[in-house]
């Protein structure tokens, strides 16, 4: 059974983590009726948000009723309950994997779903679904300024989301970094754009390249377009980014044969935030960049990394040595083998 859930996942990604939300919500009832929201969110540990989507569809099913004294669990909400139990009880392995790996990284959560992205027959889909479900549970009411990296990956995540991602919430999207000089299609800009025409949101642009010299970044940081935008990338609260292998991400940046060698002799697996680094997560080298580095995320209540794939295992896992501990991994079961036999 075990197995079986990994082709429920593939083509319904988002299906398990609602059934896995409806079936802890309805299960804190039984346990707490009857219930307020704000106590269930509390016991549940999330946000009252989420308790309310759920249990309105929960109520909508007649598995729960609602009154003045709280919510309590039917005779069909029992039935549910106890005929899920064992099914839930297999389908918590999987999610034992995803805690084991985020303990093993230092890091608050992590999402694994089925397959290898990187293999001949591998998708990003599974991921992208992942990372949208994500955004529409964490994501706060209200305003929030989403700072997304570039990237195949994270082009990937922009096709899959939707206008329900801004209901009840004020979004902006700009890019995390400046990005002029990589293909026009998976540059920030381009990937932030995207995410903000599909979920009929704001953006703004940043025209300038990534790497610069100290005399260019000052002289652009004064204008007043760019310092703009600069502010909200700064003011962001929420990170999006990808991790890439050291050699492939040198090479889509055009870097030098001299440049390639130096981080081939110095070990570097993994890149992120224009930071080379071993696999231990120590920088070997990093390159003058517009926009957010790896130590601003630490004050960014919410930083979600989408990487997966067998090849990029070492990258993931090196990279978490420099990542914010409140980091949310969405990746695949090909990276999580190589990460979990380290």
């Amino acid at each position: 059974m075990q197995d079986d859930w990994q082709w429920v996942e593939a083509i319904m990604p988002q299906m398990v983590t609602k059934l896995t939300s409806r079936f802890r919500v309805l299960k804190g009832i039984a346990a707490l009726q009857p219930v307020g929201r704000r106590t269930l969110a509390n016991h549940l540990a999330c946000t009252e948000r989420t308790v309310r989507t759920t249990t309105d569809a929960l109520a909508n099913l007649g598995f729960i009723q609602m009154s003045v004294k709280g919510m309590q669990i039917t005779a069909a909400g029992n039935r549910v309950l106890h005929g899920l139990t064992p099914v839930m009880d297999t389908l918590a392995g999987r999610q034992e994997r995803e805690r084991k790996l985020a303990q093993k990284l230092g890091i608050a959560n992590c999402t694994i779903v089925p397959g290898d992205s990187t293999a001949a027959n591998g998708s990003l889909g599974g991921m992208a679904e992942a990372a949208k479900q994500v955004l529409m549970d964490q994501l706060p009411s209200g305003a929030s300024t989403v700072a997304v990296m570039g990237g195949h990956t994270l082009a990937t995540v922009a096709s899959v989301l939707t206008p329900s991602l801004a209901t009840n919430r004020e979004l902006l999207f700009v890019p995390a970094r400046g990005g002029i000089g990589e293909s026009p299609d998976i540059q920030a800009n381009a990937v932030s754009a995207q995410m903000a025409q599909r979920t009929n949101s704001k953006f703004r642009s940043l025209f300038v390249p990534e790497q610069l010299n100290t005399a260019t970044y000052k002289s652009l940081f004064a204008e007043p377009a760019i310092h703009e935008v600069l502010q909200l990338i700064n003011e962001s609260n929420v990170v999006l980014h990808g991790i890439g292998q050291a050699r492939t991400m040198a090479e889509r940046r055009n870097m030098s044969p001299q440049v390639i060698g130096d981080l081939t002799a110095a070990h570097a697996v993994g890149e992120a935030f224009g930071f080379f680094f071993d696999a231990t997560g120590h920088v070997v080298s990093k390159f003058p960049r517009i926009g957010i580095g790896i130590a601003d995320l630490a004050n960014k209540p919410l930083v979600i990394a989408v990487a997966g794939g067998a090849e990029k295992g070492t990258a993931i896992a090196a990279y978490m040595h420099l990542a914010p501990a409140q980091t949310w991994l969405i990746t695949d079961d090909g990276a999580a083998d190589i990460v979990l036999k380290k």
